[in-house]
């Protein structure tokens, strides 16, 4: 679980964004990271009781049982594009690395280096499902930390420091800093929109995807899927903190031995680790990108494989000869395989930010409808007009676009920022709630003899 949610973007995209001057420079991506504990807490305590209570395989069809067949098809839907976007972002930034210091000098076209990467993952993935991805991202996550662990070390080894003059030097940075209060609402790092996008974020990305709900659900029973969430919870805010002590030496390093900083902060990770560093951290190095980009990507597009299968296909309702389940699978896989591929090089084309802020941007858009669904399914009681809510889910998003894109001169310099998750789910809620109803039992007449 702590490889799907880090990912080839924590392992670059991170440690790039600590030295730049927008979202979540310096530490400020703890006060994120914080809120990811609350956000954690509360799928422990709410969602994984609901999900092993109605043995559900696919977490969306709990929105058919509650409003409807619409809201089923909407809230899996949402999930795939989201899971989709999120993938292809993963695995372009690892793609763009590969490409610059590994394969592109040998001549090798981008769209080759993204085609071997998706085959390779597709491989593995097909053959062995989801027992598969936990051992493998088991075995990457290790790969990837380690590779972290050996750059800090390098780096430490090359500025002459021990562990406590490592973190005299971060301590005493113009990095450090890990709390912002002072900016007030106008400012990207500012604690409280930073803490409550971590909280629904992680709701939203966890305890509402079904590639990570899928993970727990594999636990013995409910008692164990909240240990494990716990246990992953309290890791995943070291393992934070350990990248962003990596990204302050990074910039650190980069200053002392006169290191320009590339345009493309995404970028510094690889350029130091590959260029400056001994060559055994610049194999760790790929290797470390390797294990954590695949190991995100292996399970979303498993997850992707099944939920069109069971939501949309009808694998458990709909009875199949195994050949022709099998045969349909490989080609469903082979679908999300090319349209992974196609996106990579679409991102490649019009990308020009660190790729940790596009991809909580996206995932704003994306599952604020999936938020807004489960929030009123929920929170009330109310039943609502299952027709509709397509069309309130798609214009929910676009709203929220719309005000974000204006929020600064209408809202007097306030800027949503990863703040817009909330927005869109609180629109889709209002939505909801304009074409709700409440549902009467009737009361049958006394039989009479």
């Amino acid at each position: 679980m702590i490889g799907a949610t880090l990912s080839g973007v924590t392992f670059i995209s991170i440690p790039g964004v600590v030295g730049g001057n927008g979202a979540n420079q310096a530490y400020s991506y703890m006060q994120m990271a914080l809120g990811y504990l609350a956000g954690y807490a509360f799928i422990a305590g709410i969602l994984l009781p609901l999900y092993y209570r109605k043995n559900l395989t696919s977490i969306y069809s709990y929105l058919g049982t509650r409003f409807g067949p619409n809201s089923y098809k909407v809230g899996s839907a949402f999930f795939m594009l989201s899971r989709t976007i999120g993938a292809s972002f993963r695995l372009y930034l690892v793609a763009i690395v590969l490409q610059q210091f590994v394969l592109g000098p040998f001549g090798i076209p981008f769209w080759v280096t993204v085609g071997t990467t998706i085959i390779l993952i597709w491989i593995y993935t097909f053959r062995g499902g989801i027992n598969t991805i936990v051992w493998t991202d088991t075995l990457q996550t290790t790969l990837m930390l380690l590779s972290v662990i050996f750059t800090i070390t390098s780096i430490s080894n090359s500025l002459e420091l021990n562990l406590s003059g490592l973190a005299t030097v971060v301590q005493s940075s113009e990095y450090s800093q890990m709390f912002f209060f002072k900016g007030g609402w106008s400012d990207p790092n500012n604690f409280f929109k930073q803490f409550i996008s971590g909280a629904l974020i992680t709701i939203v990305m966890t305890g509402l995807d079904q590639d990570m709900i899928q993970k727990n659900l594999t636990c013995r029973n409910i008692k164990d899927a909240q240990k494990n969430m716990i246990a992953f919870s309290s890791a995943l805010t070291l393992v934070i903190f350990l990248f962003l002590t990596l990204g302050a030496l990074l910039y650190i390093y980069a200053s002392q031995v006169g290191i320009a900083i590339p345009e493309q902060t995404d970028k510094l990770f690889p350029t130091i680790a590959l260029q400056h560093l001994s060559p055994w951290v610049g194999i760790i190095f790929i290797l470390g990108l390797i294990a954590a980009a695949y190991s995100s990507a292996d399970s979303a597009l498993t997850a992707l494989t099944t939920a069109f299968c069971i939501d949309f296909l009808g694998f458990q309702i709909v009875k199949r000869a195994e050949a022709d389940e099998k045969k349909l699978r490989f080609r469903v896989h082979i679908m999300f395989s090319v349209i992974l591929f196609f996106a990579i090089i679409i991102f490649n084309q019009i990308n020009n930010e660190a790729v940790i802020s596009k991809l909580f941007e996206w995932a704003g858009y994306t599952y604020g409808p999936i938020l807004g669904l489960f929030s009123f399914a929920l929170l009330t009681k109310l039943q609502i007009n299952d027709r509709l809510v397509i069309p309130i889910c798609i214009i929910a998003p676009i709203l929220s676009y719309v005000v974000n894109r204006y929020s600064s001169e209408l809202l007097y310099g306030f800027e949503f920022g990863f703040l817009i998750i909330a927005l869109n789910g609180l629109l889709t809620f209002i939505g909801l709630l304009a074409i709700s109803y409440k549902e009467y039992e009737v009361e049958q007449e006394p039989e009479t003899y």
